[in-house]
């Protein structure tokens, strides 16, 4: 079996979110935004897919990188694949991201589950079919009635609890939030969601990630008194000393690295500077599902646990094959908005929850999207 083809297909996709200066999400009017589905095809008719932005498979980086390596070779052969476009990051001027090798994994592991009619979780080797999953609320704002307030947040958790979350992670106040960042409001937004749930919920935080050491300190204090499960990325990520700081000043578990590339090799990094109590993988953080297993394994082998950031069927596949990720990311949340609802180009989501808390595996053949190729065949854009 070889790859004859690598198609990247623009479409139009609606939307309630809107994008703020410093790149958080938040509820916005509808609008349009553009999509990209990249599929791969074999010569036997098998194909693989993945969703993305448009920028991530823009055809520059589809003509030069990606077809160049894929065409003609065996999608089985996964690892020697992304190995060969991991080559060629330095030589792109990392304009080859680990964000496009992502995408091009998680295709190569979909057209594989497709082939063999298998879902990935269970070809990669299946440790469960459900996973527990944690509400993570959006980042704070200033809309009345959404999450402007500690009262807010304490308002929202409660109904999180009561659709089924047993853990709720929060990601308070940045800029452009005119007061933001504020070390005193995030321990004041964590103190009204501890109470309005009670001791027996498991809450996180990921709050502004360019706190100062003593800032930081401060804030990991305050949630120890509250009994937090983990504090994320507090400090610059690029300052690995900093956490290794705050990690031996602090008994609340410090978990990273969340946003810093390198892959498994700095993720190794910290372990063994002692930079964190858990480790964190993501798909898109590590250029995809076979370095995020990398990850799992890595930390696995020191007795750490690995949580995996960000929601999705790739995500949930790398949550479900490890037994040392005690959570899926399931959000981003709002008051505003209804997770739960569909995306246009899909017939349903990826990663449905029950009323106990647990997001359950799709069984179909692949990564687990059910697109809706007449949806998006249908709005295709320039």
């Amino acid at each position: 079996m070889k790859i004859v083809d690598v198609k990247v297909r623009r479409f139009w996709h609606t939307t309630n979110e809107e994008i703020d200066s410093d790149g958080h999400a938040h509820p916005g009017p509808e609008r349009k935004i553009k999509k990209a589905l990249l599929t791969l095809v074999a010569d036997d008719g098998t194909e693989g897919h993945t969703v993305t932005s448009p920028e991530i498979v823009r055809p520059y980086l589809v003509d030069a990188y990606l077809k160049p390596v894929l065409l003609g070779k065996d999608p089985m052969n996964r690892e020697a694949l992304w190995q060969d476009l991991a080559h060629w990051q330095r030589g792109s001027s990392m304009q080859l991201t680990d964000r496009t090798l992502a995408v091009v994994d998680i295709a190569l592991w979909d057209l594989a589950g497709n082939k063999l009619g298998m879902p990935v979780y269970k070809l990669i080797g299946g440790y469960r079919d459900k996973v527990p999953a944690y509400g993570s609320i959006m980042c704070g704002d200033e809309i009345e009635g959404g999450l402007a307030t500690p009262e807010d947040y304490g308002r929202f958790a409660e109904k999180l609890v009561k659709r089924g979350y047993k853990a709720i992670k929060l990601h308070t106040w940045m800029p452009p939030v005119s007061w933001s960042p504020n070390v005193d409001m995030d321990i004041k937004a964590c103190a009204a969601v501890r109470e309005a749930v009670g001791p027996d919920i498991d809450l996180m935080l990921d709050a502004y990630h360019w706190y100062s050491r003593t800032d930081a300190l401060k804030l990991g204090r305050g949630l120890e008194k509250l009994n937090f499960t983990w504090i994320e990325e507090v400090i610059d990520e690029q300052s690995m000393a900093s956490y290794v700081w705050l990690t031996e000043q602090l008994d609340i578990p410090v978990i990273g690295p969340e946003s810093m590339g390198g892959k498994y090799f700095h993720r190794a990094e910290w372990i063994t500077a002692k930079a964190c109590d858990i480790l964190r993988t993501g798909v898109d953080d590590v250029g995809g599902i076979s370095p995020a297993l990398k990850t799992m394994h890595l930390a696995e082998s020191f007795g750490m646990n690995c949580e995996v950031h960000g929601h999705g069927a790739a995500n949930l596949i790398v949550a479900a094959v490890s037994k040392n990720a005690r959570w899926y990311e399931r959000g981003l949340l709002h008051p505003f908005l209804e997770y739960d609802d569909c995306e246009d180009y899909l017939h349903a989501i990826p990663d449905p929850m029950d009323d106990e808390g647990f997001v359950h595996l799709s069984q179909k053949p692949g990564v687990g999207e059910d697109f809706n190729f007449d949806y998006i065949n249908d709005n295709l854009a320039d």
